[in-house]
């Protein structure tokens, strides 16, 4: 894992171009012989999110460009003169804008107009039936205009394309100006989620990043998601959300403890191995992609109150460092699951930051034994407020978010309605994938009814594990009955 980088600079361009990219732009106007590019650094990101592809082809010239000798204009909409303006960029090595469909009729580009001003441009060519009100004089660029002249090659953008077709403008000015275009898989609008796209990004992290399309306004962190792409960390199957497009099946236990799971039968390499076959006959069945995983019990809830009183041991960082490292070497993902006592789950979690802040290690808080102080385990059932888990979830994603670290999954176990309080009110992050895993044991037909029940009035947005119990279970499913008969399928399955 690489070190913690210096901050980003996250920058908001507006449609008139006013801010980002007057770099050589004086009073007595800048010099317009050659194109040049925009000096932002390796930390700036840039999203060109507009809902209209012609206020984001404004944004991306803004973006790109500290000066151009001319540009290319055309009407939004109109592919044909936007194919040719295309052509024309690329020879002449300017921007391409595009006036909005309702100016079409009239004379108009007010947008156009301010950064054809802001460019220090001296004419502007004019593909399809499209004018803009600007003192530019209209006429055809000249032949084989001259490259902008670069600050250096590592300052040359990287630019994110959510969908080349419906940006071909963005894309046209951005290979003008030398830069790397990457376009989103085709349905996907998390660069997280894109394989191609982390890859990229990592690749070329001493460069700046554009954001291209209307779909990135669903980002709520741009800034973070391109620094986590950076840091280049990619799922088993490719990608960095931990449940979209994969599902996993989990070894559940506490280092050297067999009675607690099958994860304590054996050390850290023969756990790997052990999780990768009872993962393999999964992938026959599955329509997602079955990576091998661990859920290791960091935090284990006793019998007695112990020194600290809280009834949970809380085991050293040092036990866990094996298996998490034996994991990461084998691609495999590991939570850290907590059984707090008396104790809290934030509290608890605080002391495995260090895990924590690697990527692949997710978190997992079991309120069956977050008990109270007049409570002890085995004998009551415990459970948790969503104000408490709320405050994991946040302390959690300021973590992923402040240390560039790619999302992160949050389990939450439960097998009552009762063991997480007022549920409805838990927070999302869009730095955390929320899975809630039913742990109920015994019977299929009761676990069946408890998993149905625990859907019921769910929030929106969560994910669903289902644990096998080897021992508990009567009888315990196969891995084709577990694709079948739980659903919807579990995008965690785990075994005790």
């Amino acid at each position: 894992m690489r070190s913690r980088p210096t901050p980003r600079v996250l920058v908001a361009i507006a449609v008139s171009g006013l801010l980002l990219g007057a770099a050589g732009c004086t009073s007595s106007g800048p010099d317009t012989s050659r194109p040049t590019l925009v000096k932002a650094t390796a930390q700036t990101v840039t999203v060109a999110d507009a809902s209209d592809a012609a206020a984001r082809s404004v944004r991306v010239s803004t973006a790109l460009f500290a000066s151009a000798p001319g540009a290319i204009v055309a009407t939004a909409g109109d592919a044909d003169a936007i194919s040719d303006a295309a052509k024309a960029a690329a020879s002449a090595h300017v921007p391409v804008l595009l006036t909005a469909k309702d100016e079409q009729d009239t004379k108009g580009g007010a947008a156009v107009a301010r950064e054809l001003d802001r460019l220090g441009a001296d004419w502007y060519q004019a593909e399809g039936d499209v004018s803009v009100d600007t003192d530019v004089e209209q006429r055809k660029a000249p032949e084989g205009g001259d490259a902008p002249e670069s600050t250096r090659a590592s300052r040359q953008a990287t630019v994110v394309v959510a969908d080349a077709s419906a940006d071909a403008a963005a894309v046209a000015t951005a290979k003008a100006a030398g830069a790397e275009v990457v376009t989103m898989p085709e349905g996907v609008t998390d660069p997280a989620a894109a394989p191609d796209v982390v890859t990229a990004l990592h690749e070329r992290r001493q460069h700046q990043t554009v954001l291209v399309g209307a779909a990135f306004d669903a980002l709520q962190d741009p800034e973070w998601t391109v620094r986590a792409a950076e840091g280049g960390f990619q799922l088993r199957n490719g990608g960095q959300r931990p449940f979209d497009g994969h599902r996993y099946v989990a070894l559940y236990g506490a280092p050297g403890a067999p009675a607690l799971g099958v994860l304590g039968e054996q050390g850290p390499e023969a756990t790997v191995q052990r999780a990768e076959q009872v993962a393999k006959p999964y992938r026959a069945e599955s329509d997602e992609l079955v990576t091998p995983a661990m859920e290791v019990i960091a935090t284990v809830a006793a019998g007695d109150a112990g020194a600290d009183g809280d009834y949970s041991t809380e085991l050293p960082v040092s036990t866990l460092e094996p298996y998490v490292d034996a994991a990461h070497d084998a691609d495999m993902p590991v939570i850290i699951d907590l059984q707090p006592g008396r104790s809290d789950f934030l509290s608890q979690a605080k002391k495995y930051e260090s895990l924590l802040k690697k990527p692949g290690v997710w978190l997992a808080l079991d309120p069956e034994w977050r008990l109270t102080k007049d409570q002890v385990p085995l004998e009551q059932i415990g459970s948790v407020s969503a104000s408490e888990v709320n405050e994991v979830s946040s302390w959690l994603a300021s973590l992923v978010r402040e240390e560039g670290l790619p999302p992160k999954a949050l389990v939450l176990h439960q097998f009552r309605l009762s063991m997480i309080q007022d549920r409805s009110a838990l927070k999302t992050h869009p730095e955390l994938d929320m899975l809630v895993h039913v742990d109920g044991q015994g019977s299929q037909p009761d676990k069946q009814a408890t998993w149905k029940a625990l859907h019921q009035g769910a929030p929106e947005g969560l994910h669903w594990g289902w644990k096998n119990f080897y021992d508990e279970d009567t009888p315990m499913l196969t891995p084709s009955q577990t694709m079948a008969d739980v659903q919807p399928t579990p995008s965690l399955v785990t075994y005790q």
